[in-house]
């Protein structure tokens, strides 16, 4: 107890010089901190230490059980999913509240209330894409269509609220301490918020850089460079698949007229490189038990506290266990007794952007076609810590919000862009994951999915019966070929989505011929669907590394799935180095620290493993030459997205002398050869540095992965110099700061067996020893038993509490 005593101290003093040399809003008074009856003392124990045989929940019909196994995990056994969602909201706040309330404020443009005007623009840019508006329509859709599924959201919304109810100001948690606040009521609208804050984590659009290079480059060289679909796609459902429907006729108009500009504002935040994610189950026949095995991995950021809170959910009708997100209903990703699930983000792209053109100044009205439609105004109050409130009034259209204008991030140009998105249109996501959480088979798979709009998912399925599928889910608008692609003329009423794709002709797969099905952010689908797909950010290597793995492989185990999973293989390394290597040639044969190198380079099995030293020099020689290649599209002057590794990799290893690698205004006409001849010179100089600078260049001490507090600034709350491999773009997709924030696999015999771990704890509190205790397993990819518990089994229990 002495050294967890100790090294909280150290963490909160060093977090508050933190706070007074970087303040990310005022500092709090500190004698309530350091009171030892209220203040950080009380937060140093840990959950085993405080345990509380009952606990007092008045709006429950019946007691419920909870029996807490080694590991913090809790299992809630209730007699019916009322009180079931209750003690979950409960049990989910007494050991996240903070993180719950937190990501909520995120979602709603409320980070200013808490640390100040530092996240004033932050904020802005919420409210201005509608996540909030969103969340509305989401209430408004449950309150006509879905009364039970709301019921369901205020049981949880009680259980979190009588936590807070009773809950001391000793045992706040300690954010709300060093953020010097309290805790606020919990809602159904805020579970409804957290699901929209998750579409905005995954979803990316670059209509804004897109339009940007037709202008530039015309749309001949755009094509060449940018094209819909690779030469070679090993796409989420299989190749070759015939589709047995009638598609729906889309018509493409006579002529388009894009806006002919092009834009320097900034566009929206994207996705970062490393979110992701895998999943893929095999069939009876190819497994050695004769069972179908599921395997899941969402590659996030990697957070403390983390994403996930793993729980069991039992009633007398169904138990289900897996990982679950703070301020959500049911399980996200996990197994019952009959079927297991697990989702991927399919990058589909899913929200376009409008250029609207005003009536007058007071934007009253757009044009739209032969007429003028009236707009409404919504004024966002962003409370400011320590200073008046900010008022932003948005314009909306029929499409959707004006994000960007002369109000906001249009200083430069006149601007008014509107955004249309998936998210603003009145869905249930939530029921998804409770029909799933308690669904037997295909069927009910199915049932579950169609109430998913966003963000689209690859739902990957398995069942005791022995069926796999793989199901591309979300509400997806019938387009022309391109229609998306680019900024949009919201005057014109062809630019407009024509209707959706019916939920039954989405992409989908059932017991495949090859056996498994399998999704890595890559393309969903070959030529063959008939409809037009598009998105810019598709994965093209650890799809292929997790579908050749699996095609080869026969006599599967739970343990092969576990290795799959953290599988090191450097697909693109294997496929580029080689060139690079020859292209290099004899350059640097004068020079002992480049032969030092190459030769480990050249000695390198591809394998990115954390003691390896070739993963590091092969990381910064390719993003060197990357770099290089595309460096005069910095010069452009406006935003752009520049060609992606894979099709950069095609032109070096099929086109080497091509036009894109001469460099204008020199004297000689450059080729892939120059440039991979510089950027070595580069990377000799950068590891020059590095090895004066820290020594030892392992893949590990280099790519430096780090699990890092929601707060970026609570540095004291994070753990870095995490010793693990793998790396973005690699199955085991492990980098600085993304990577597997969840792993499970789940064999499905007459009892489900089942795996999981994730980097983290199952406690919120940094105080406690169950605060980051997954964290060596999951680095060393090891896993812990994940199996569905009876209440009365005694092994393993940590403690039990009864809430009645």
């Amino acid at each position: 107890m002495k050294y967890i005593s100790f090294l909280l101290v150290l963490a909160i003093t060093i977090t508050l010089a933190v706070l007074i040399s970087r303040p990310i809003g005022p500092v709090p008074p500190v004698a309530p901190l350091i009171d030892p009856n209220h203040g950080f003392w009380q937060n140093m124990y840990s959950e085993d230490e405080l345990i509380e045989e009952e606990l007092s929940l008045p709006d429950l019909s019946n007691p419920v059980t909870v029996v807490y196994d080694e590991n913090l995990i809790p299992h809630i056994f209730a007699a019916n999913k009322k009180d079931l969602y209750m003690a979950q909201g409960y049990i989910t706040a007494k050991h996240r509240l903070w993180q719950m309330e937190f990501q909520t404020r995120a979602a709603a443009g409320r980070l200013s209330e808490i640390v100040g005007d530092i996240a004033l623009d932050l904020d802005r840019m919420t409210r201005r894409k509608g996540l909030g508006y969103g969340a509305e329509l989401g209430m408004e859709f449950l309150e006509k269509n879905d009364p039970e599924t709301l019921e369901y959201l205020k049981s949880y919304a009680a259980g979190v609220n009588q936590y807070i109810s009773q809950l001391s100001p000793g045992q706040t948690p300690v954010e709300y301490k060093i953020l010097n606040y309290r805790p606020e009521e919990w809602t159904p609208y805020k579970s409804l918020l957290l699901l929209k804050y998750m579409s905005d984590m995954l979803v990316g659009d670059r209509d804004l850089e897109y339009t940007n290079l037709r202008k530039i480059l015309g749309a001949q060289m755009l094509d060449k460079l940018y094209p819909d679909l690779p030469n070679e796609p090993d796409p989420v459902i299989e190749a070759g698949k015939v589709w047995d429907f009638d598609a729906i006729p889309v018509t493409k108009p006579d002529s388009i007229n894009y806006p002919d500009e092009t834009w320097k504002m900034d566009p929206l935040p994207q996705p970062v490189e490393g979110i992701g994610s895998n999943n893929w189950a095999v069939a009876p026949s190819k497994t050695k038990n004769g069972n179908p095995i599921l395997a899941n991995d969402p590659h996030l950021g990697l957070n403390l506290p983390s994403l996930w809170y793993s729980l069991q959910l039992t009633t007398p009708e169904y138990s289900v266990k897996g990982a679950s997100l703070p301020g959500a209903l049911g399980i996200i990703s996990g197994f019952n007794q009959n079927i297991a699930w697990g989702v991927t983000n399919a990058t589909k792209d899913a929200r376009d952007w409008y250029k609207i053109t005003f009536q007058s100044e007071d934007r009253k009205a757009y044009k739209y076609g032969d007429e003028w439609r009236p707009t409404t105004f919504r004024v966002e109050e962003i409370k400011i810590k320590g200073q008046e409130a900010f008022l932003d009034t948005v314009v909306y259209t029929h499409y959707g919000p004006v994000v960007y204008d002369k109000n906001f991030r249009g200083d430069r140009q006149d601007v008014n862009f509107a955004l249309k998105w998936t998210v603003h249109m009145g869905s249930n996501e939530q029921k998804t994951f409770l029909l799933l959480n308690e669904a037997k088979d295909h069927k009910d798979y199915n049932i579950a999915l169609d109430n998913f709009t966003a963000p689209a998912q690859n739902f990957v399925f398995a069942s005791k019966s022995g069926d796999i599928a793989m199901r591309i889910q979300g509400k997806f608008a019938l387009k022309w070929p391109e229609q998306g692609k680019f900024l949009m003329d919201g005057s014109d009423p062809k630019m407009e989505w024509q209707t959706y794709i019916p939920n039954d002709q989405n992409p989908q797969t059932l017991n495949p011929e090859r056996g498994f099905v399998a999704s890595a952010n890559q393309h969903p689908v070959d030529s063959n669907y008939p409809y037009y797909v598009f998105d810019n950010s598709y994965e093209h290597y650890r799809n292929r590394r997790i579908n050749g793995r699996l095609r080869q492989m026969d006599q599967i185990t739970i343990d092969d799935m576990k290795a799959l999973q953290f599988d090191d293989y450097y697909q693109q390394a294997s496929e580029i180095l080689p060139t690079m290597l020859s292209l290099l040639g004899d350059a640097f044969k004068e020079n002992d620290k480049a032969q030092e190198y190459l030769s480990q380079l050249k000695e390198w099995d591809f394998y990115a493993d954390p003691n390896q030293k070739a993963p590091t020099l092969y990381y910064i020689w390719w993003n060197d030459l990357y770099g290089q290649i595309w460096k005069k599209w910095d010069e452009f002057g406006v935003p752009v997205v520049k060609p992606n590794s894979y099709q950069t990799i095609q032109f070096l290893l099929n086109e080497p002398e091509a036009k894109i690698f001469d460099v204008e205004n020199t004297s000689e006409v450059e080729t892939a050869k120059d440039h991979v001849q510089k950027s070595f010179q580069m990377m000799l100089d950068e590891m020059g540095k590095w090895e004066e600078e820290n020594g030892d260049y392992a893949w590990a001490n280099y790519k430096n992965t780090t699990i890092q507090h929601l707060v970026p600034q609570f540095k004291a709350f994070s753990v870095s110099h995490v010793y693990t491999g793998g790396g973005a773009g690699i199955v085991n997709a492990t980098s600085g700061r993304h990577g597997a924030s969840w792993r499970m696999v789940v064999e499905l015999g007459d009892k489900p067996t089942a795996f999981g771990v994730y980097p983290g704890g199952q406690s919120g509190n940094p105080g406690s020893k169950y605060y980051k205790n997954f964290i060596p397993v999951w680095a060393e990819g090891k896993y812990l038993n994940f199996n569905l518990r009876e209440e009365s089994e005694a092994e393993g229990v940590l403690f039990q509490t009864t809430l009645k």
